[in-house]
């Protein structure tokens, strides 16, 4: 069962010119009014499509290109869509030697984040998802989810110190266990297209991947703008967030339900294994999306109280907490 999702990736960049300076609001100008560059697939598990204002037809169609050959090397490596993909391939065997050097860094910066929220994010919340999954996609499912029995017996297999990281070998301590790494490689992939960007000596950019990162400032000499999703909403925001030289990640339940009848969800609370329901939503604004990524997933496990503290040892600034009642709760590291 794979829940289905649009995402939009795009990508707005100025011309290779010094940031502030009315030449480079000028090359963004005839960014914004040039006809973009359009590049429409899959990536991530989802419909795609890519969109960048840029002057140039030519290097703006080789930029793209290369970004999308970056976004496909990456998936060959996390996707759990993607036949003979690394991670398919540890969680079928149970084991990967000569892993890419990008899974075990994607590896071991998800343990970083386990360990600093008490295992509050954990990538091998797999079996649950099969567990879900495969409840929902029966006919006339039970809206309240598979057993209590059935549940623990998957969460029983999460848990990320079993996973054994190496240079030459990733294992899976415990027959059964399985990874994903949704709420990670999202932003891993977010901040690799950003730095491909960088070295391409774009600036003014905004990336947005369904996590958003952006380099420098706006060509208008502010900080870029980036919005909030409404929950009830897919076409609304909620509140707005300024950013420059910053990411932003939001993770919600509603971003994928299993099943229109019920509102359980994929963010699973590994302690409990059931989803979690404390809030609507949370936001997290970090200098890199990965990590971003990674704490919005983990906050939503947590108490407000405990939120503070994950954000300073992880050196994240902010996460703002959209509660079920519309209010937010702004929490700085």
């Amino acid at each position: 069962m794979q829940i289905n999702r649009r995402r939009f990736i795009t990508i707005s960049a100025a011309a290779s010119v010094t940031a502030g300076s009315i030449a480079n609001s000028q090359a963004f100008a005839d960014a914004a009014t040039a006809a973009p560059w359009r590049w429409q697939g899959t990536a991530l598990g989802a419909k795609a499509s890519l969109l960048l204002h840029h002057p140039d037809k030519k290097e703006a169609a080789r930029i793209v290109s290369a970004c999308v050959a970056e976004v496909s090397r990456l998936e060959n490596i996390f996707s759990l869509y993607r036949e003979g993909s690394a991670l398919v391939q540890l969680n079928q065997k149970g084991f990967l030697d000569y892993p890419p050097l990008e899974l075990v860094q994607a590896l071991a910066d998800c343990r970083r984040i386990s360990d600093i929220c008490g295992g509050a994010f954990d990538v091998s919340v797999q079996p649950l998802w099969q567990l879900y999954a495969g409840h929902f996609s029966k006919a006339d499912p039970d809206p309240e989810g598979p057993s209590a029995q059935d549940i623990e017996a998957a969460r029983n297999l999460v848990d990320y110190r079993h996973i054994l990281i190496n240079p030459d070998r990733i294992e899976l301590a415990k027959p059964g266990m399985a990874i994903t790494l949704n709420g990670f490689a999202q932003g891993y992939i977010t901040d690799r297209v950003a730095d491909l960007l960088r070295a391409e000596g774009l600036k003014n950019v905004l990336v947005d991947m369904g996590e958003t990162r952006a380099l420098d400032e706006h060509p208008d000499a502010r900080p870029w703008r980036v919005g909030i999703r409404d929950p009830k909403d897919n076409q609304g925001t909620v509140r707005t967030l300024q950013v420059e030289n910053q990411a932003t990640a939001t993770s919600g339940g509603y971003g994928q339900t299993f099943h229109s009848n019920s509102s359980l969800h994929h963010l699973f609370n590994p302690q409990t294994g059931s989803a979690s329901q404390l809030y609507a939503s949370v936001t997290v604004k970090a200098s890199l999306a990965a990590t971003a990524d990674a704490l919005s997933t983990a906050l939503s496990c947590l108490p407000s109280e405990k939120v503070a503290d994950c954000l300073k040892q992880a050196g994240a600034e902010a996460a703002y907490i959209l509660h079920h009642d519309g209010s937010f709760e702004d929490i700085r590291a």
